[in-house]
């Protein structure tokens, strides 16, 4: 591939990084903090595209008229299509049939934070396994907690949030454990606001051997997946 076909899929490439960068769709590949390295890396390929060509074209026009190489291979345009497809597809977020094939993630946290004095308490996937796992902050109250369902062979239920190290091709799962009164029809990857009371019981994950805690829940209504599908309390 010649210099200006290089100079071509660099600015295809810059250009699809700052599209996703600047919308919703970047958070399907990596977390929210990376945005500014992702933006920056989008600038400097355009930027370096943009400058390839003004130097070939100042290169043509110094050659007086010499004549050119040998042309390339048409082949080499495919490298363009996953440019296009990062453009024009957006990968679903990784859902159920990743978390039951996948053990939790759940690790020991470095310390827990106080919990606010009024019920019920909204925490994320991670903060409830957390404290439920290995704290003893919950007993008594009163938790809200969101995320998509999973059924693992044996239809037991679980709560799921995918966390990220980095990117989308690190995520793990980290797994809640339902009880109690649960929506009759159960529907894998379907988002769910579940309000609920602390659990002692917490099971081994079948995969890793991890914690999974429990919550035993007092009602549960549908909810629209987030514009960011993916736990970001994990490992700040």
């Amino acid at each position: 591939m010649n210099r200006q076909a290089q100079a071509a899929v660099m600015f295809l490439l810059g250009g699809a990084l700052l599209h996703a960068g600047t919308t919703d769709l970047y958070l399907r590949y990596v977390k929210s903090g990376l945005q500014p390295l992702l933006l920056a890396a989008g600038v400097v390929l355009v930027a370096a595209a943009l400058t390839t060509v003004w130097y070939e074209r100042k290169r043509a026009h110094g050659a007086h008229g010499a004549h050119g190489g040998h042309p390339e291979p048409r082949v080499a345009w495919l490298l363009v299509l996953p440019v296009l497809a990062l453009i024009l597809i957006a990968p679903p977020a990784l859902g159920s049939y990743s978390a039951v094939r996948t053990g939790t993630a759940l690790q020991p946290p470095y310390g827990l934070d106080p919990l606010p004095a009024k019920d019920p308490v909204r925490l994320s996937v991670v903060d409830y396994a957390s404290r439920a796992a290995y704290g003893h902050t919950l007993r008594g109250r009163t938790v809200r907690v969101t995320g998509f369902l999973a059924l693992d062979a044996h239809g037991t239920p679980y709560l799921v949030r995918m966390a990220l190290n980095c990117c989308a091709a690190d995520a793990q799962p980290v797994k809640i454990g339902l009880t109690g009164q649960l929506p009759p029809v159960l529907r894998p990857d379907a988002w769910m606001e579940v309000t609920g009371e602390y659990a002692s019981r917490v099971t081994r994950d079948p995969v890793n051997n991890g914690p999974i805690p429990y919550l035993r829940v007092t009602s549960a209504r549908p909810v629209p997946a987030p514009a960011d599908p993916y736990d970001e309390t994990w490992n700040k």
